[in-house]
């Protein structure tokens, strides 16, 4: 393989073109082996996040694609604007970091409401205080539209896309913006951008539920686990006591203590993966005997905290800027009050804190770059791919992305975790497939394994 790294500078406001500019950090993977004669162009890779290093992604997946796939397509990636190597945005301290992950508020309280909504605040704040008014030109819109600059500098006269989790919402967005620009794209964990944030949290939330069931069925198998005995129970009263009382961590250095608010994020952050369980149900069993180690370090790779040095990397900066900045969906704080009411009932686990996630973008001011709908006349197929099991893009998610486009085509995979491609031999023939003839897959469906 042969890499090239470079710079691209894109206007900072597509409404004023001779204005700023940002510099996107963007990377090309080109096989050494592949013949002038196959070359169908570029494949775009998103991570999503949003808040994630599509270089990194690149990067990992030069040993996950297919030979066949390399002997057709260079691989492109970037951090978009705002993220990673590409300015990115930082305005949230780490003191700030640390005290949000532990947050646990009960927004059906007064209580819990001013909490959530004062860290949201002072987030906001900071963050204008910082960029101004430019900061609003970090948003999904614009990001697309520096997705086109890219297809054009790399010399593709039509875009072959992959996009992950945000990155199907900032595919979605490119494939509204430019339908007849598009070759082939594959839109794998899908968000239809369409979707009211309520809607999507309250899907979300589900789907986090019966992923944590798939968890315990799982735990109870294993000997070491199975101390748990009722492992929801057992969360949920873990949950209830660190908020009470946090629990301290062995780790060399580490003075923090886990909360409520630590717990659930590192069970949500095992939840991604099938393969991060056995370590959740450590991390478990060692909270229960007053040690966090385990939970932290769930916690930590998932906020992007460097274990060592107490720092964060900016992922946070970047996803919320992006999708506040994205949404302009005023709530009250009755509507919260209830909502929370309803979720805490319904997903136990789960609910208290998604509740809480309604009051992200409390204090961020209109962007004037709400996403718009998915809808892209003159589009060809696109692949949309559900992951039946997904417990943070919820499978219904899929069909409404696909039909909000009106040109999705649906793979449903019968795994569980988050994202499907490159996952299993029949995910990756179909896909592979697909972003070669740039035609319709003529099956729906891949088995779990």
């Amino acid at each position: 393989m042969q890499f090239s790294c470079g710079k691209l500078a894109v206007p900072l406001s597509y409404a004023d073109p001779s204005g700023g500019k940002v510099d996107l950090f963007v990377m090309r993977v080109h096989p050494k082996s592949q013949k002038q004669s196959d070359h169908l162009g570029s494949l775009l890779v998103n991570p999503g996040g949003p808040g994630e290093s599509g270089i990194n992604l690149a990067a990992g997946l030069v040993n996950a694609l297919s030979p066949r796939l390399f002997a057709h397509f260079d691989l492109i990636g970037f951090d978009p604007r705002g993220v990673g190597l590409s300015a990115p945005v930082q305005c949230i301290s780490d003191k700030q970091k640390d005290a949000l992950a532990a947050l646990d508020p009960d927004v059906r309280t007064a209580a819990g409401r001013a909490a959530a909504k004062a860290a949201a605040a002072s987030v906001a704040k900071g963050c204008v205080a910082k960029y101004g008014s430019e900061l609003a030109d970090y948003n999904t819109e614009e990001t697309a539209r520096d997705m086109d600059v890219i297809r054009r500098a790399v010399g593709d006269a039509k875009l072959n896309y992959l996009g992950y989790s945000y990155g199907t919402r900032l595919g979605a967005v490119y494939a509204h913006e430019f339908p007849t620009r598009l070759r082939a794209m594959v839109l794998d964990g899908p968000q239809d951008p369409g979707t009211p944030t309520m809607q999507f949290l309250d899907e979300q939330t589900r789907a986090l539920e019966q992923a944590f069931n798939q968890f315990a069925a799982s735990c109870l198998a294993t000997t070491a686990c199975a101390v748990l005995k009722n492992p929801r129970a057992a969360v949920q009263a873990l949950i209830a006591s660190a908020d009470r009382k946090p629990i301290p961590t062995s780790r060399k250095g580490d003075n923090r203590k886990a909360t409520g608010g630590i717990v659930t994020i590192a069970v949500t952050a095992a939840l991604y993966d099938p393969n991060s369980w056995p370590a959740l149900g450590a991390a478990l069993v060692n909270a229960r005997r007053g040690d966090a180690a385990g939970l932290f370090t769930l916690a930590d790779n998932y906020t992007g905290r460097d274990q060592t040095t107490g720092r964060y990397n900016s992922s946070l900066d970047a996803e919320t800027t992006i999708n506040c900045n994205d949404s302009a969906t005023p709530i009250s704080d009755t509507e919260v009050a209830a909502t929370a009411g309803r979720w805490i009932a319904e997903y136990p686990l789960f609910g208290k804190n998604s509740a809480a996630d309604l009051y992200n973008c409390y204090g961020w001011p209109p962007s004037g770059h709400q996403l718009p709908t998915a809808s892209a006349p003159g589009a060809p197929p696109i692949l949309v791919i559900g992951t039946v099991h997904d417990p943070i893009t919820p499978y219904a998610q899929a069909g409404a992305l696909a039909k909000a486009l009106g040109s999705g085509v649906v793979l449903s995979w019968a795994g569980s975790g988050h994202t499907a491609y490159p996952k299993t031999a029949c995910v990756r023939g179909v896909v592979d497939d697909y972003l070669i003839s740039a035609s319709a897959p003529s099956h729906d469906s891949c088995p779990a394994s």
